[in-house]
């Protein structure tokens, strides 16, 4: 049984000291070795555990993906509190298994998302209220430095930007050897390297099927004639 391991710690000097990180790869390692596996990869990464936008995360559903392999991580909790997210890992057609809670499922993960969503809607609502109780005792309210507050916006969506064409960048370098597997047994054009790679179960970047435009964009990306 192969597997793909994800780690994650929440802060950079976490992952600069790895405090966090080792603990979890040795959880990984030992379900692996419990169930005679083989690890194919492990991804780590360093992010906040507000923020969804997670290229590691993402590289370790497409590897898990690309092989057939289960997606393993040390601590549920790990992944997110957000509900958008844990519902797009529920449905992305990766097998998953979370060494804290080997039992959860698909639906596990959904009761989780409903109740973070509840959550995260909570806080909102006691946000909008001390924000409106500020506002009637005559507390100004707005952000004073609103032009630099922008700027760093830009900033954010540049780097949100980055994060896309990266893994873009990475997903069509994922599948680089197949690509040149099927040219080697002559199957050089658009519409049967499209017909082979639905054959296999392989999906694009969305999630879709692939056809003669999808697969220009990917021999574009690699660079491949």
């Amino acid at each position: 049984m192969k597997f793909v391991g994800y780690v994650r710690v929440s802060t950079a000097r976490q992952g600069r000291s790895g405090l966090g990180l080792q603990a979890q790869e040795t959880a990984i390692n030992q379900h692996v070795q419990s169930r005679r596996g083989q690890l194919v990869e492990t991804f780590k990464e360093v992010e906040s555990g507000k923020n969804d936008s997670r290229p590691q995360l993402l590289r370790a559903l497409l590897k898990a993906r690309l092989t057939g392999a289960t997606l393993v991580i040390a601590k549920l909790d790990r992944l997110s509190r957000n509900a958008a997210f844990l519902l797009t890992l529920r449905e992305s057609g990766v097998k998953f298994i979370a060494t804290d809670m080997p039992d959860a499922n698909e639906l596990t993960v959904g009761i989780m998302a409903l109740v973070a969503q509840q959550e995260r809607q909570a806080i909102s609502q006691r946000t909008r209220e001390a924000l409106q109780a500020a506002k009637a005792r005559g507390t100004k309210l707005g952000n004073p430095n609103g032009a630099a507050a922008l700027r760093r916006a830009a900033k954010g969506n540049e780097a949100a930007l980055r994060v896309t064409k990266d893994n873009a960048d990475a997903r069509a370098e994922a599948l680089r050897n197949t690509i040149s597997e099927l040219q080697r047994q002559g199957r050089g054009t658009l519409g049967s390297i499209a017909e082979e790679l639905n054959s296999q179960g392989i999906l694009t970047a969305r999630n879709a099927t692939w056809h003669r435009s999808s697969v220009a964009n990917l021999l574009r990306r690699l660079q491949v004639p």
